[in-house]
């Protein structure tokens, strides 16, 4: 429908989702700190260093955007954002919790894999000054987090 991706486009969310892991690629499975037959959520190997651990919330079949998702399989995956929202305020105290999702070049949207970003946020944290300063996060401290948040999964 709306398709942005190039010409023989490998799709790293496809990959994680399907649990093929590659060497160059940013996310590996250790990050997936949920995962269900429609849904997963993983922590993102790009981090907003105020607000870590932003998360990812995507479906494991391949829909570009928002243009192309079913109105189901949305609704899943904003069940499982809230659940990453409550595992967030109880594992790093945040003051509150931002969802952002981006669709097309002119939304910034530079995966093309629906995803929902699910980001801790904290007082003064000044994160809309510091949007375009992310960075990627070592392995090993992506695992750390995701851990985190699987422990809350796992005490439901």
């Amino acid at each position: 429908m709306y398709n942005h991706a190039p010409k023989n486009y490998r799709c790293p969310f496809c990959e994680i989702t399907h649990s093929v892991e590659k060497q160059d690629r940013f996310s590996v499975l250790s990050d997936i700190v949920y995962q269900d037959e429609s849904v997963t959520a993983l922590v993102a190997s790009h981090q907003y260093p105020r607000n870590t651990p932003n998360t990812l919330v995507l479906p494991n079949e391949h829909y570009e955007n928002i243009f192309e998702l079913p109105p189901a399989l949305g609704a899943e995956i904003q069940r499982v954002a809230q659940q990453v929202a409550f595992a967030l305020k109880h594992e790093y105290n945040c003051d509150g919790i931002s969802t952002r999702q981006h669709n097309e070049p002119a939304g910034s949207q530079d995966v093309w894999h629906y995803h929902l970003h699910v980001t801790p946020r904290f007082q003064d944290d000044w994160f809309y000054n510091h949007i375009y300063h992310k960075v990627k996060m070592p392995m090993a401290e992506r695992a750390e987090h995701a851990a985190r948040i699987k422990s809350y999964f796992m005490e439901k």
